[in-house]
């Protein structure tokens, strides 16, 4: 938010503050702030850690500053929580051992260089953000995220921690059915496609990214 802020980027009309500072300022300022999200999740998760809380509220810390991000107490305009989600997930899973779980990250670094292959692609076709490789980022980061508790379940870690990063899939997959949501039911479209588009690529049918 500072950083947007300093480089005159209003927050509060950005879809993605991090798109909107690689667009307008460049990737040093762009990757510094997916960095300051990514240890907004890390941070809560290693303190409740170091103070040796529970398994489940060090989890529930985690999710907390997810929603957090999505859901900001002190101003309208939150975030999609991806990148301080990555931070608490992965803390979560090196400070309690569920190194398999971590194979969760794959999703996300596939959808991420896919979406960069699209960006420095040399067709235009391809860089369009209306290509179909364009939507692979928003895809990736569900996957990883409901990927971590299945393997976490399956591999019969603490029940705490398995249920803490389901939170969390609830809490994304929320945030994304319902940012703005008047503004695709206002132009008469119908629930099930909206919802789904929403749930999977993280987009409004009315072509707004959020």
């Amino acid at each position: 938010m500072a950083l947007a802020s300093a480089h005159g980027i209003d927050p509060e009309t950005e879809p993605d503050i991090h798109i909107a500072l690689r667009r307008n300022v460049g990737w040093a300022q762009a990757v510094a702030a997916v960095a300051v999200d990514i240890a907004k999740g890390v941070f809560p998760v290693m303190i409740g850690f170091g103070f040796s809380l529970p398994v489940w509220a060090v989890s529930l810390a985690g999710v907390a500053a997810v929603v957090g991000q999505m859901w900001p107490p002190l101003r309208g305009h939150g975030e999609k929580g991806n990148s301080t989600g990555v931070g608490a997930l992965i803390a979560l899973l090196l400070m309690y051992e569920s190194y398999l779980a971590l194979l969760s990250l794959v999703f996300f670094a596939v959808g991420g260089v896919v979406r960069l292959s699209t960006i420095y692609s040399s067709s235009p076709e391809r860089r369009s953000p209306a290509h179909p490789l364009s939507l692979s980022l928003p895809v990736g980061m569900l996957l990883g995220f409901v990927a971590a508790p299945v393997l976490c379940w399956a591999m019969d870690e603490p029940a705490g921690l398995t249920i803490g990063l389901s939170l969390m899939v609830v809490a994304i997959a929320v945030r994304r059915l319902t940012a703005d949501l008047h503004a695709d039911l206002s132009v008469g479209a119908r629930m099930g496609p909206v919802l789904l588009r929403r749930l999977l690529f993280d987009q409004s049918l009315t072509g707004r990214d959020w």
